[in-house]
């Protein structure tokens, strides 16, 4: 999606106006503003302490904001429990993994449809052949527990777990932290072929290039705030974000 693409776009799917947040008395967000489209890769880059993380918390109602608007499908959700965002159809895969290490890949998957697999056992058979096919080891290990997973099958079980839940946008926090690169470059292509199958994603990740590579649009954030913003091919035009993320 190009830039003109977007602005022909109308009703995002999320719409972030002047958000900010605190820890304390140190301003953490500073009024930040961004929009997320319907099928779009978007990712939020920046260094260390930006507030990338801090954003997804946010979004979910992990954090609690001092101020702005959060539109998710024309709603606004901010201040709305995380449960209830979830049910909206907000599903976050926090950075860490963060998988039930005791039980299988099986049953990490069935929690993750815990929303509706009593009353809706079909869809729940469904989303697992659609995350099996996507990540095929997956099935290989479907009785394996999920802690004697390596890092990055850890990290296809998490993405999985939030497709399996199901919902219209995907929030991936640092996808490849403490990856193997081989990993990684697995994990990349799937969250684009996720996106071509119709999923919204929002990536919040550090490796720059990466991201740009298969995000439709970008933001940067620094120190709290939205410094640039536009396609992938803008950012990577622009010599002060090619040093500072790309050198």
């Amino acid at each position: 999606m190009n830039m003109s693409d977007r602005e022909n776009k109308t009703n995002p799917i999320l719409k972030v106006s002047d958000l900010r947040v605190s820890y304390g008395k140190i301003a953490a967000l500073k009024g930040i503003s961004f929009e997320v489209y319907k099928g779009e890769i978007v990712s939020i880059l920046g260094a260390n302490g930006a507030g990338k993380t801090t954003t997804l918390n946010a979004l979910t109602g992990v954090l609690r904001a001092q101020g702005g608007s959060v539109e998710f499908k024309g709603k606004d959700i901010l201040g709305i429990a995380t449960d209830k965002i979830t049910e909206m159809g907000m599903i976050h895969v926090p950075e860490g993994r963060r998988i039930f290490p005791g039980l299988t890949v099986g049953e990490n998957l069935r929690v993750a449809a815990y929303l509706y697999e009593n009353r809706d056992r079909a869809r729940f058979e469904e989303r697992k052949a659609y995350v099996f096919d996507l990540f095929p080891r997956l099935k290989e290990r479907i009785n394996q527990p999920g802690g004697t997973l390596s890092g990055g099958e850890q990290q296809m079980l998490a993405i999985s777990r939030g497709l399996v839940t199901g919902g219209d946008i995907l929030l991936l926090d640092e996808p490849s932290m403490g990856i193997a690169p081989k990993l990684v470059l697995e994990i990349f292509d799937t969250i684009q072929q996720i996106a071509a199958n119709g999923q919204t994603i929002m990536l919040v990740e550090q490796n720059a290039m990466m991201a740009m590579d298969i995000s439709s649009y970008c933001y940067v954030l620094e120190t709290g705030e939205v410094a640039h913003e536009g396609t992938s091919d803008q950012m990577k035009e622009n010599d002060s974000i090619v040093q500072a993320y790309l050198g």
